[in-house]
């Protein structure tokens, strides 16, 4: 009897166990979303300005509305974060103990190419959907394929090099600007491939390259390199850079005076912050990004982001993080409960109700995507791909240096 007593006892228990370890809805009381990110080091600009600050106003709007809808009960979201450093071991780890130790329902990407390509397998192999949002990268469909769990929000690097060879050589085309380009890049994922993909969609534009040179993550006098720029005698220059060297550059030209009729840099000029320093010499730069000023719903997000958060959101990756967090949750609450396998399947074939509008991932990797946008009247507007709502037509030539 006494056997027969311990068995069920143990059956019981390990019913128990098995039932906690599924994650069954009706134990679960709260969701627990975990993320590392860059608080410290080079890449803590970007996060600070772009990825953190939507993951706080997600997560306040989320539970202000009484939380997430799993099996008809509304639950409240549970954070737990970590500094990565802007280190891509840091990352890894962090996401090895978000997932084993933690063992939290959803885990959210750090910020940057790199770093999204480090985790990735990390990702993949916990199982967990991985929004790989601030990542531009050539290698995203083949990034999908092999990781079918995670997802793309800017696109290709290759996306934004057409896009910027489109205002280009449109300019060209219509006897604005020569064809010579000066180019430099940050030796990081993202500026070596953008750079990578820029010489070929360039070359179509007809266009030539006159200066392509790189420059170290961390890099902080410019003026070396912008004096190259000059002495090439382009009219057109682009820096695929990083938010602190998008800075720097700008501060460079301005100290020697360059004003080519084009000037773009990427990272960081769409950020709030570069219009706060340079304030009114920020008008005709270009730059990476952009958005539909025209669009009711990203004015409402605008405002309720510079309410929430004390100042606005940059004008390219915050709203698209937003979104993704908005396919996220619509995912959860259609699956009815935190089956990451099968949220994993309706964030690729669902469609969603989104600031952005309706928003369908095309194998797993978002179809709208503001490439290049310019400072126009003291908003960040978006120049292409051209074929997007609320696309304007370029401020030229750039207004000299103010």
């Amino acid at each position: 009897m006494l056997r027969k007593s311990l068995s069920r006892l143990a059956l019981a228990a390990a019913v128990s166990a098995l039932a906690g370890h599924a994650g069954l809805a009706h134990a679960q009381d709260k969701i627990r979303i975990g993320y590392a990110i860059s608080k410290t080091g080079p890449f803590a600009g970007g996060a600070g300005v772009t990825t953190l600050p939507n993951y706080q106003l997600w997560v306040k709007d989320v539970n202000a509305a009484g939380g997430i809808t799993v099996g008809g009960k509304k639950l409240q979201i549970e954070v737990v974060e970590y500094d990565d450093r802007s280190n891509s071991e840091e990352a890894v780890k962090a996401i090895e103990r978000l997932g084993t130790q933690d063992k939290v329902d959803i885990i959210l990407p750090p910020w940057g190419t790199g770093l999204n390509l480090a985790v990735g397998p990390t990702f993949n192999r916990l199982g967990y959907p991985h929004l790989a949002v601030t990542a531009a990268t050539d290698r995203a469909p083949e990034m999908a394929k092999r990781w079918p769990n995670s997802f793309w929000f800017l696109g290709p690097s290759k996306a934004g090099a057409v896009a910027l060879s489109e205002v280009l050589g449109k300019l060209k085309a219509e006897n604005k600007i020569g064809a010579k380009v000066a180019m430099i890049s940050v030796a990081d994922a993202f500026g070596i491939e953008l750079a990578t993909a820029a010489r070929a969609a360039f070359k179509s534009a007809g266009l030539e390259i006159a200066l392509d040179k790189t420059y170290p993550i961390g890099t902080q006098d410019m003026q070396a390199l912008l004096k190259d720029a000059m002495a090439s005698g382009a009219d057109t220059f682009v820096a695929f850079s990083y938010p602190p060297d998008t800075i720097a550059i700008t501060d460079a030209a301005r100290v020697l005076s360059y004003n080519p009729k084009v000037y773009y840099t990427a990272v960081g000029t769409a950020f709030p912050v570069f219009k706060g320093k340079f304030g009114a010499a920020a008008e005709g730069v270009m730059g990476v990004g952009g958005w539909n000023v025209d669009s009711p719903a990203l004015q409402a997000y605008f405002k309720r982001h510079t309410e929430v958060i004390g100042r606005e959101p940059d004008r390219w990756a915050s709203p698209v993080t937003y979104v993704s967090l908005q396919m996220l949750q619509q995912a959860i609450e259609r699956v009815g409960k935190i089956d990451n396998a099968a949220i994993i399947k309706e964030l690729q074939t669902g469609t969603f109700d989104t600031i952005m509008g309706k928003i369908k991932l095309a194998d797993n990797i978002m179809p709208i995507v503001w490439w290049v946008g310019q400072w126009q009247n003291g908003e960040f507007v978006g120049l292409a791909p051209t074929s997007y709502e609320g696309a304007k037509a370029p401020l030229f030539p750039k207004p000299a240096w103010k």
